[in-house]
C-alpha cells in the first residue's frame, strides 16, 4: 500500500468561506483509493473543534475507499483540543481532562444508535453549566428537535454514520457554543426534489425544509429538519443556524437569512447551531408560565 500525505488546511471556521474551502478540498481528494493517507496538521494553528464532525465525515469517506488513515505534526494547542474532545482516540492518543468544560465530545453514531444520541444531547449539550437557563419542558423540546436532525439523517440520508461534535468559546463576547451534526448520505436537494417531483435548487430546497410544517415525510418516515422550537429559541437567544447540503448554504443569524452557493457539492448535510451562552434570560414554552422575560 503506497503512502500519500494530505495537508489539513489551517484556520477553517464555521462560516461560508470555511465550508466552501473544506468541501472543495474534500472533493479534490475523495477519489483516492487503497492508499495509506497521512493527514499532516503542521499548518493548523487553530481549529474550531466543532468542525471535527465534518473532519470525521471526511475521514469516513476516505476509509470507505479502502484507505488506511494516520495523522502527523499536530501543534500542541490543537492536539490538546482534539484530545479533550476525543477526536484523536482512533489514532492512539489518550484523553486530556476538560477541566473548563469547553469541549463537546466527538462521536459518530450509527443509524441504530438513537438511545445513545439522545443521551449525548442531554449530557454534552444541555447539561453545560453555562447553557442558557430554560424550563424542563423546553429542554425536552430542544432535545426532541436536535434528535429530529439525527432522525432525518438516518432515514433520508441513508448514511452509515452521523457525526457530532461541539465547542464552547468562553473568551468571546457572546460566549458561543457551536454544535455540529454531519452525515454523508443523500442531501436535502435530492430529497426535496424527489418529494416535489421537480428539480429544486439546493438553497431553495434548504429554505423549503426550514419552513415549519414542510416535510418530505411519508408514512412513518420522518422528514423536514425539525428545527421549529430551536429556531424560535435561537431568535431570542441571538444565536445562529447554518445548514449546508449539496451546493447550498443557508444561514439564519440575528433575524436575517443569507443563502449562498458553494463552489462544489457536499454529498450529505451539515447542520451547525450556535447558541449564545452570554445570555442571562430564562426561557420556557409559551404554554407554561407567563412570568418569564422571554417565552415562546
Amino acid at each position: 500500500m503506497s503512502k500519500i500525505i494530505l495537508n489539513i488546511p489551517n484556520d477553517i471556521k464555521s462560516e461560508f468561506e470555511g465550508y466552501d474551502y473544506i468541501i472543495l478540498w474534500l472533493n479534490q481528494h475523495r477519489e483516492i483509493v487503497n492508499k495509506e493517507i497521512i493527514f499532516n496538521f503542521s499548518r493548523v494553528t487553530f481549529l474550531e473543534a466543532n468542525l471535527c464532525a465534518l473532519l470525521g465525515t471526511i475521514f469516513e469517506i476516505l476509509e470507505a475507499n479502502g484507505n488506511k488513515l494516520g495523522v502527523i505534526n499536530i501543534q500542541p494547542q490543537v492536539e490538546t483540543i482534539l484530545r479533550k474532545n476525543e477526536f484523536l482516540f482512533p489514532f492512539g492518543y489518550n484523553k486530556i481532562d476538560d477541566s473548563y468544560h469547553t469541549a463537546l465530545i466527538y462521536k459518530k453514531f450509527t443509524p441504530n444508535d438513537d438511545v445513545s444520541f439522545y443521551a449525548y444531547i442531554q449530557e454534552q449539550l444541555l447539561s453545560k453549566p453555562q447553557f442558557p437557563s430554560h424550563s424542563e419542558k423546553l429542554g425536552k423540546e430542544i432535545t426532541r428537535n436536535v434528535f429530529e436532525i439525527y432522525e432525518n439523517a438516518r432515514t433520508h440520508g441513508k448514511c452509515d454514520y452521523i457525526h457530532t461534535c461541539g465547542q464552547f468559546f468562553p473568551k468571546k463576547i457572546d460566549k458561543p457554543l457551536h454544535f455540529t451534526i454531519v452525515d454523508k448520505g443523500h442531501n436535502i436537494k435530492q430529497n426535496v426534489s424527489i418529494y416535489l417531483e421537480k428539480d429544486v435548487d439546493a438553497t431553495d430546497a434548504i429554505e423549503w425544509a426550514m419552513i415549519k410544517g414542510n416535510t418530505t415525510k411519508t408514512g412513518d418516515t420522518s422528514g423536514g429538519l425539525g428545527l421549529a422550537v430551536i429556531f424560535d429559541f435561537i431568535k431570542l437567544n441571538k444565536g445562529k443556524i447554518q445548514v449546508i447540503s449539496s451546493d447550498g448554504f443557508y444561514e439564519f443569524n440575528r433575524g436575517k437569512v443569507v443563502t449562498k452557493k458553494l463552489k462544489s457539492i457536499f454529498e450529505g448535510t451539515i447542520v451547525n447551531i450556535k447558541f449564545n451562552l452570554n445570555d442571562p434570560n430564562h426561557y420556557s414554552l409559551v404554554n407554561e408560565e407567563d412570568d418569564f422575560e422571554n417565552i415562546f
